[in-house]
């Protein structure tokens, strides 16, 4: 009975340890700092007493690059100064030179600068990108038009700068069959800043078009853009709504570049006259004069929206770039509308030098 008591204290330190290892390790993120530790110092041990050339100071590079992906940034950090203590250990030990220092300390800087971001965003690892790249994927399925049925076509082109995912330019549209409605949006701005409103902006505008009368639908947009911060600058867009058994359309214009339209008794593209303010300037787009276009779009016509990347470069007056436009869209007729749309944003954005986010929405009666 008396060694059963005497052992007791030793049993609870014992489970007293145990619990506190357990929750040290209880979550992923320390066990994965744990190992990348352990490796770290593994490293700087074999390097100074076993071989050099077998494991070389430079391998810890390996787990603080695991660190910038898998780690939170204190966690990361803590990794950091482990591995600069096993460093230090090794230079004293004069196993490794000036080089492998430096390198060992930009990689720790890049993924500290990793790991600080995936922290702001709370994800670790690739899930980020995951993330990203699932953004993109549903971006560019918003901006694929809708089946338009027998006799009619059309084509979407978005051409992000810089060859970027996302673009300060982007489409939305809705069709219940019988009326086809189309918005092509121009954020101003750009870089990342643009594409990031412009992400914003486009569920907002996917949520508005179709909900609304489509005389509503640019002072709707102008409205959601007021309730925001009015500094972050204007947004340029075209607006058309098509009923799809007579052909008859509707443009309206929020400071955007004309829209052309083809006419297949001529031959000829022409530019459209709607005209309008751009969003976010005004309170009340409502309450401002703007003018729509009405026509009919008749078998073999189409008519083509575009953003000013396409025909706007620095120095020259922009009528001169929407003149070429035009003159370049003469060969989408013998090239195939479909075929021809992607080659003449590719000739455009060649003939502009532009540095702009370009889009194109073409839609044809055949």
């Amino acid at each position: 009975m008396a060694a059963r008591h005497a052992a007791r204290p030793f049993r609870r330190a014992g489970t007293w340890l145990t619990d506190q290892i357990r929750r040290q390790l209880i979550t992923r993120n320390r066990r994965v700092a744990i190992v990348l530790a352990v490796i770290s110092m593994a490293v700087a041990f074999i390097a100074a007493h076993v071989s050099a050339w077998l494991v070389s100071p430079g391998v810890m590079v390996l787990p603080l690059l695991a660190g910038g992906l898998l780690l939170w940034p204190r966690a990361l950090r803590i990794l950091i100064g482990i591995s600069a203590a096993g460093l230090v250990y090794d230079v004293v030990l004069h196993r490794t030179g000036p080089g492998i220092v430096l390198t060992i300390g930009a990689t720790a800087y890049f993924a500290d600068v990793l790991s600080n971001t995936r922290g702001k965003l709370g994800t670790r690892g690739l899930r980020a990108d995951r993330m990203m790249i699932e953004l993109r994927d549903r971006i560019r399925a918003q901006g694929n038009l809708p089946e338009l049925g027998e006799g009619w076509g059309s084509t979407v082109v978005l051409r992000p700068a810089g060859g970027s995912s996302f673009g300060g330019d982007f489409v939305v549209s809705y069709s219940d069959g019988k009326t086809l409605e189309v918005a092509l949006v121009d954020v101003s701005g750009k870089g990342m800043d643009a594409a990031t409103r412009a992400l914003l902006l486009s569920g907002a505008f996917g949520g508005v078009i179709g909900s609304v009368p489509r005389e509503q639908f640019l002072p709707a947009a102008n409205a959601y853009l007021r309730r925001g911060s009015t500094d972050e600058g204007f947004v340029t867009a075209v607006h058309l709504s098509i009923e799809l058994a007579s052909g008859e359309y509707t443009l309206y214009s929020a400071g955007h570049p004309p829209a052309a339209r083809f006419d297949a008794t001529t031959g000829k593209w022409r530019m459209s006259g709607a005209r309008g303010i751009v969003l976010g300037v005004v309170p009340d787009l409502a309450a401002v004069p703007d003018v729509p276009e009405e026509g009919v779009l008749r078998r073999g016509d189409a008519i083509m929206l575009y953003t000013d990347g396409l025909v706007e470069a620095p120095g020259r007056d922009i009528d001169d770039g929407i003149a070429r436009l035009l003159g370049e869209a003469e060969r989408l007729v013998v090239a195939g509308f479909k075929t021809g749309a992607p080659d003449l944003v590719s000739t455009m954005q060649r003939t502009v030098a532009s540095g702009d986010d370009c889009a194109l929405v073409l839609i044809w009666r055949s």
